[in-house]
């Protein structure tokens, strides 16, 4: 096992694991390491994570130094001047007339190279541009295209509850969102309700996954037979999962049917499949998952 130190180099970017070197660094601390990108001015985000480098694909490399305030100058002049080569490439993109949304563009720390985001409904031949953007910088040029997640995370924005989106403020990885999670929930099925910005399901619903799928476990489903602790039997009409209420349409002795609401615990049903009609909703929202699935990732 070996201690090491967990690096972002954008906020909720992925986090990349360095050596430590001889240096006393916490974690909110700036670092300079190396990377297939070049030199790189990160921040400190975790420290004294133990990893078996056996797992690893590649060795880790060792932190060159801790960063200091001429370092942070560097860094700064830097995002300094992404504003100008973000406009000149947008130009340049207007006078090739190609069809991709720039997004973003950053220096690496040594300024060897400028890399930039962009989106696009399909590949595109941009060597012409990098010719042409190549003779303005008199660097390394690398344009990286993003999914529409991606494209997201990079803008940012408000989402439905008023907060600023959970891609661009602290998730580092996108993980699957399935319809089953939509289910457990007992949200609508309706793609407009459950989709984010980029269109896709939306990653807050995986927020309290485990804890739906905890609670559920003793919930009977809708129109499963029960038998109440009072001795009637009916079916399952509607659950209510956090407060653990089920409401059941009970026979009465009378050949009547009454409303009645029960603790699952009162409850003795046995789980059965049944065959369940995809409705529209419920197929447009499984399009959004085989969407999300042939996404193009990046590391950001």
């Amino acid at each position: 096992m070996e201690k090491c130190l967990g690096i972002r180099f954008r906020v909720s970017g992925k986090i990349y694991y360095f050596k430590p070197n001889d240096e006393e660094i916490n974690v909110g601390d700036h670092c300079i390491v190396e990377t297939i990108r070049g030199i790189e001015y990160g921040s400190v985000v975790k420290k004294d994570i133990m990893v078996d480098e056996k797992t690893l694909k590649s060795p880790l490399k060792t932190i060159m130094r801790k960063a200091t305030d001429k370092d942070h100058e560097t860094h700064l002049k830097n995002k300094a001047k992404e504003g100008d080569a973000f406009a000149k490439c947008k130009e340049r993109i207007k006078e090739h007339n190609l069809p991709m949304k720039l997004l973003d563009c950053e220096y690496t720390f040594d300024s060897s190279k400028v890399l930039f985001y962009f989106s696009a409904e399909s590949r595109i031949d941009f060597r012409e541009l990098v010719k042409d953007l190549a003779s303005i910088f008199r660097i390394r040029i690398e344009l990286r295209q993003v999914g529409v997640r991606d494209e997201t995370k990079i803008l940012g924005g408000l989402g439905p509850c008023g907060r600023p989106y959970c891609c661009s403020t602290y998730l580092f990885d996108f993980k699957t969102v399935s319809i089953k999670n939509v289910k457990e929930q007992g949200v609508s099925l309706n793609p407009a309700k459950i989709s984010g910005a980029c269109g896709r399901l939306m990653c807050c619903l995986n927020n309290e996954k485990e804890t739906y799928e905890k609670l559920n476990e003793s919930m009977p489903q809708i129109s499963d037979f029960v038998t109440t602790n009072d001795g009637m039997k009916g079916t399952v009409q509607s659950i209510n999962t956090l407060r653990q209420k089920v409401k059941v349409l009970v026979n009465l002795n009378n050949g009547e049917k009454e409303m009645r609401e029960y603790d699952p615990t009162d409850l003795k049903f046995k789980k059965r499949k049944t065959y369940v009609t995809e409705t529209e909703e419920e197929k447009e929202a499984m399009k959004l998952e085989e969407l999300e699935k042939r996404d193009v990732k990046a590391d950001l």
